[in-house]
């Protein structure tokens, strides 16, 4: 959060001046939580001694892998991994990506080589029909064309 503040007074004078906190917005927030993700490591709870396993205390924390730095307060941590997002898990809850339609020339999230996990797509043409060049007749009737178009479709193996 930060503090702004405004001035109230005579002829832009600051003889009263009203301060409150703000937050920041909402895309400087994801910025910071995406950059704090991109940078998260595992770790495993490190019991020192401590009789108290009700308190998990930062300092008790430990990297999995030895050769990094502990975490500081600020650091995004995790215990577990993410399941594999990519094959179909009842127990997890999750679909897989089989089907899912891609984007073939997109190297984003939508893209094909990242959405199907290295597994390959298949690509099919269909015709699709739809409503196009509709018009309003006053008063109270739309009429429109129907227009076919072949579409390219590209699915996850």
């Amino acid at each position: 959060m930060r503090q702004e503040c405004k001035c109230h007074g005579m002829s832009g004078s600051c003889t009263v001046r009203t301060c409150w906190m703000r937050l920041p917005t909402f895309r400087a927030v994801g910025d910071v939580l995406k950059d704090r993700f991109d940078g998260a490591s595992r770790v495993i709870y490190g019991n020192k001694g401590s009789n108290r396993a009700s308190r998990v205390e930062l300092h008790h924390l430990e990297p999995e892998n030895p050769a990094h730095k502990p975490p500081s307060p600020h650091d995004l941590v995790y215990f577990e991994k993410s399941p594999n997002f990519c094959t179909s898990s009842g127990k997890m809850g999750t679909a897989g990506t089989a089907g899912r339609a891609c984007n073939s020339s997109s190297p984003g999230l939508d893209g094909c080589e990242l959405l199907c996990c290295g597994r390959g797509f298949r690509t099919r043409t269909q015709r699709v029909t739809e409503r196009c060049n509709c018009t309003f007749h006053w008063c109270c009737h739309v009429s429109c064309l129907n227009c076919t178009n072949t579409q390219v479709l590209h699915e996850c193996l």
